[in-house]
């Protein structure tokens, strides 16, 4: 039975351990944390609408269910051509490798004056904590935002802060001291969100009008500060609570790896996951795939990373190791799955947004939108533990 390595135990990576077992290969998962974080479902734990625990699932339950062998380990250095990866305990090798260890960030100066909703999952308590102690004092200034990474557009995470920021709205309108509070969005591109199509954009500032919300776009971020924010042309934002996603970019262990990376440091692939390389620098595409957000993402201009596309890869990835073992010529790719697809919730409803080549839309859903997602939630977590029956494609 071929070994396959899967480094990470994100939605990427798990994804592709459950298909992998399903055809009968030996998996193997490393993880640097135990659980399986569901980060689209972490927007409610600042408002405390979800607690920690709701939005996580322990990766020994998984494994104890789909058969997997679990490693929690860190890896620090990935070299193909010897198949090894070599981890702070022990080293491991294989016949096949996954690579969906997530990325890294883009750093700005001052960032650890900020918290993210897209990082490292323990600062969504972080998040709650400082939330807590501007409604205990009954007013403050909140800023939230996202940024970009002109080096590889398609990393950015725009939706989790439109979440959050309408549902601390929410929140602090439910106690009666919204007036108290000033909340703001920021975000150094022009037309933020414009990557979900001209009615989203246009359906974003209605809301904001509507909610009060102030924004500041199209200048860049310079520093962040302990009292706010410094955006160029002496612009600046004053602050007691910045959360800030910021962009995607090449995971730092890639750095000490042998695969091929783009200028933003993640690993190129074709559309069958597959590794690509330079004449001068052979890899063998057969036996090493990246998914999620590790890979280039190839495609239309408005193309982002999310789940369901990471997932889309993973199932593939399966599929195509599947093949190669079986000497079939047969491969799925991800281009013709690309869409952006989500439902954005605001604490008392949510819309609907999509976007592909062929359309764009957003359509509102007060109320049965926020439970929808919920449902959703409740869902994902049940259905990769084979609780309940899953839906094909979700």
């Amino acid at each position: 039975m071929k070994k396959v390595l899967i480094l990470g135990g994100g939605f990427a990576g798990v994804e592709a351990a459950i298909y992998l077992r399903k055809y009968g290969f030996d998996v193997t998962i490393i993880s640097n944390r135990d659980y399986l974080y569901v980060y689209p479902t972490s927007i409610w734990v600042p408002t405390g609408e979800s607690s920690f625990e709701d939005v996580c699932i322990p990766l020994e339950k998984l494994q104890k269910v789909h058969g997997f062998e679990l490693i929690i380990d860190e890896v620090e250095s990935i070299q193909s051509k010897e198949k090894k990866v070599y981890c702070k305990t022990s080293e491991y090798t294989y016949d096949y490798l996954i690579v969906a260890m997530g990325n890294g960030k883009v750093k700005h100066k001052g960032i650890d004056h900020t918290l993210t909703i897209c990082g490292e999952p323990t600062e969504s308590l972080k998040i709650k904590e400082s939330l807590d102690v501007l409604i205990q004092k009954g007013s403050g200034k909140i800023a939230m935002g996202f940024g970009g990474n002109p080096k590889d557009p398609s990393n950015v995470r725009g939706g989790p802060a439109f979440e959050v920021l309408f549902n601390v709205h929410n929140q602090l309108k439910k106690l009666k001291i919204r007036d108290k509070f000033e909340l703001t969005f920021f975000a150094p591109m022009k037309e933020p969100g414009a990557r979900m199509g001209p009615q989203a954009l246009k359906m974003m500032d209605l809301f904001f009008n509507k909610l009060d919300i102030k924004k500041q776009v199209g200048k860049k971020i310079v520093e962040f500060k302990e009292n706010g924010i410094s955006f160029e042309d002496d612009v600046f934002i004053e602050s007691d609570l910045t959360m800030f996603i910021a962009a995607g970019d090449g995971h730092p262990i890639f750095q000490n790896s042998d695969l091929p990376l783009n200028e933003a440091g993640l690993i190129k692939i074709n559309d069958y996951c597959e590794v690509t390389h330079d004449y001068d620098e052979v890899v063998e595409s057969s036996t090493v795939f990246v998914i999620g957000d590790s890979a280039v993402l190839d495609g239309p201009d408005w193309r982002a990373k999310q789940g369901h596309i990471a997932e889309v890869m993973a199932r593939n990835t399966a599929f195509n190791i599947k093949a190669i073992e079986e000497g079939s010529s047969e491969r799925k790719g991800y281009f013709e799955h690309l869409n952006i697809l989500c439902v954005m919730d605001s604490g008392d409803g949510a819309a609907f947004v999509y976007r592909s080549d062929k359309k764009a839309m957003m359509l509102p859903m007060p109320l049965v939108g926020h439970w929808m997602k919920k449902g959703w939630g409740w869902y994902y977590k049940n259905s990769k533990l084979n609780k309940i029956p899953r839906i094909p494609g979700m």
